[in-house]
């Protein structure tokens, strides 16, 4: 009995410690990328936004993610790029600034084109 209430212990302190976020990439992201979808994990309590998301990416992808998702000069993010949070346009709920919560899907949609 005592080694199963230790193991709950512990699983509870390794696994109550992180957020996970999906990211979903399409066209140039996903040939960047090499991925459709993406996990990444932030630790419980830390406040994660589209921008941190971002931010966290372009560390992971390097420069070619940064080129295609910021402007050169200023660093800001592309106006072309829209983001959804489980389907919603971030641009109606805080922009960069929308936080998200565990288990949050943030697609990264780029220019649509037709003809």
């Amino acid at each position: 009995m005592r080694n199963s209430l230790n193991f709950g212990l512990r699983f509870v302190i390794i696994g109550g410690c992180a957020l996970r976020i999906s990211v979903r990439f399409f066209t140039s992201l996903r040939e960047i990328t090499g991925k459709r979808e993406e996990s990444l994990e932030f630790q419980d309590g830390e406040t994660v936004t589209v921008d941190v998301v971002l931010k966290r990416l372009a560390e992971r992808y390097g420069k070619d993610f940064v080129e295609y998702v910021y402007e050169s000069a200023g660093g800001e993010v592309k106006g072309f790029l829209q983001f959804l949070v489980n389907g919603r346009s971030a641009s109606t709920l805080n922009g960069l600034n929308t936080e998200l919560v565990d288990e949050d899907v943030l697609a990264i949609i780029p220019p649509v084109g037709g003809g």
